[in-house]
Formats: C-alpha cells, structure tokens, sequence
C-alpha cells in the first residue's frame, strides 16, 4: 500500500482538484468526515457529539491560503465559531493550521491573526491548538509556538511520532497541553520514520513520555484500539490521574469505540473539521485508511449528476482522479 498512500497524498497537494472541489460542496463519501459547510451546520455536529458526552476540536478547512484577503476571510470564520461555540456553550476548543491564516504569504502577518484568535479565544477560556502540517513548515510552526507560549497560555500544538524531531519536542514542551498523532504527510526518509510498525512505537513512547514527565495535558490522537488499550494499562499500572490526558479521534471514524471509551470513564474528544474546503483532508484520510475509498464508490453511485450524466467539467475531472484511485485501491 506505500505506492497508494503516497499517490493519495501527492493529490491531496493539488491545488487545482482542491479549487474544483470547494465549488461541489460535500460530495464524493466526504460527508461522513466532515461536520457541516459552515458555522452553524457544524455547531449542530457538536452538540450532537457532546450529548455522548464528549467533547470538540474543530478545523476550519482550508488550505493552499496565499493571498491575505483569503487569509483574513478564514481567521474570520474561525473567530466566528469561536464566538458561536461561546454562545452555544458548547465544549468545544480550536485548532488552527497556521498556513491557512498566512504562514505562507509573511510570518508577521500570521503572527498578528494568529494573535487575535488566541486573544478572542482566552477571553472566552478555549483551548487553541496548532495543528502541525508538513515538515516544509515546521520550524516556523514551532517558532510561532513558542513566540506565543511568552504571551498566552491557551495554546499548544501537535507532535508527529514519524518525525526524528519529536523526541525532543516531547521533553520541550512536556509542560503544555499536546496532542500526539502518527502523522499523515509524506516525508523524507531523512526527516521522518517510513515504517508503520516504527511509527506505531515511537507513538506509544512519546504518549508514555508526555504522560510521565512533565505536568502537560496530553491529547492521545488514534483509532488503533491496540495502542488504546495498551496506553489504558500503562495508565492504570502508572496510577496517572485521568484528568490528565484523553483519547481524540476523527470525525467519522469508529464512534461506537469511542462511546466504549467514555464508558470506561475515560475523556474523548472528536476532531470535527467543516467547511467547504475538504479535499486535502478528505484525500488524506483515503490515503491513511485506503478502505475509505469504498465511500467514494458508493457516493458515485448515488450522485444524481452521475446517473444523469449532467456532471460539470470540474466533476468530471475529479471524477476520473477518483476512479484512478479506486482501480489502484482494486489491484
């Protein structure tokens, strides 16, 4: 499957099939991971996911941001929902991609937006996370990171286990609030573990170094229930306090092990990203989980501009990328 996860990722970096797509709304299985077009769609999401007594992070999609009118347009929607999630009362807190509020048109500009959603945030008292994206941006995410950790404490960011880097950063910053991930980017071997089964180990060993060696609050972001259970008996074994960490998964993905979760007494949080900017996303979890692809099929299937063969150019286009996809998912 190493071919099919990096074919799945070099098209989730094309910015001509995420233009088309924005224009097509939720189509195509994408629906199932994200949790509404805009504000108040999403809003509807959480509170459904809080009555099963977990909480939210949301992203706002959006990508391939280099103009800062567009950069502007989405650190408004963010402080949009920002102020709705307050007026709500919903338990929900943000997570941000800094390339999407103009990371990559200046920093100082980033730095500004990023600024007032972390202010408009703490004055309403919600978490903001930064989500880490590739490794091209790194070092300017970890930058801003610290640059804010001087002016607010309700920000914190996500480490990747396949990254060489992460072992260190674990240390860093084991005194702030953290959500640890495998990764979903393709990375240079020399940057970057390449096997899943190193990836898989490295993840339990930041988990475990987070929870032990510093007083941060750790988000454990995976839908393996093997290291679930596993880091369920270190907890136990270490009599770490469970207000300390929770469990996060995406939305869409193995909710009925989420509510087994929350069950045992543990704290879930459900990563809702909305929007009509979905295609990277979407294409990234294809390329993490290929059985998705069968979503795709079946979402063909039942789309009326398919049946009735009135399908824009733009569909057709993304349609044969997506019938690419599905005959090497077959092979």
């Amino acid at each position: 499957m190493g071919l099919f996860r990096d074919t799945v990722i070099q098209l989730s970096e094309n910015k001509t099939l995420n233009d088309l797509t924005k224009q097509m709304g939720l189509k195509f299985g994408a629906r199932k991971f994200v949790g509404g077009v805009d504000t108040e769609e999403a809003i509807e999401t959480f509170k459904s996911i809080n009555a099963d007594g977990m909480s939210v992070t949301f992203d706002n999609l959006g990508e391939f941001i280099t103009d800062t009118m567009d950069a502007t347009y989405e650190k408004d929607l963010i402080l949009e929902m920002i102020k709705a999630i307050d007026e709500h009362k919903v338990n929900a807190h943000c997570s941000v991609k800094l390339t999407q509020i103009g990371l990559d048109i200046d920093y100082e500009f980033c730095k500004t937006n990023f600024r007032e959603i972390l202010e408009a945030a703490k004055q309403v008292g919600i978490f903001v996370n930064i989500d880490m994206e590739s490794y091209r941006v790194y070092d300017a995410t970890m930058r801003m990171l610290d640059e804010m950790l001087e002016e607010f404490d309700n920000v914190g960011t996500v480490l990747q286990s396949y990254l060489f880097d992460s072992e260190e950063d674990v240390i860093k910053h084991k005194d702030e609030r953290v959500r640890i991930v495998k990764g979903a980017y393709k990375e240079d071997p020399s940057v970057a573990l390449q096997e899943r089964e190193s990836i898989d180990i490295a993840f339990e060993e930041l988990i475990k170094k987070h929870l032990t060696e510093g007083t941060g609050f750790t988000s454990i972001a995976t839908h393996d229930h093997n290291i679930i259970y596993n880091i369920m008996d270190f907890v136990e074994r270490e009599n770490i306090d469970k207000d300390t960490f929770e469990f996060q998964m995406l939305y869409g993905f193995r909710y009925d092990l989420a509510k087994q979760i929350v069950k045992k007494g543990y704290s879930m949080c459900i990563y809702v990203p909305y929007g009509n900017d979905w295609y990277a996303y979407f294409m990234r979890r294809i390329a993490e989980r290929p059985q998705n692809v069968n979503l795709l099929v079946k979402d063909l299937m039942d789309n009326p501009a398919v049946k009735a063969g009135t399908i824009t150019a733009g569909g057709l286009v993304v349609l044969g990328i997506i019938s690419s996809i599905v005959k090497m998912f077959r092979k």
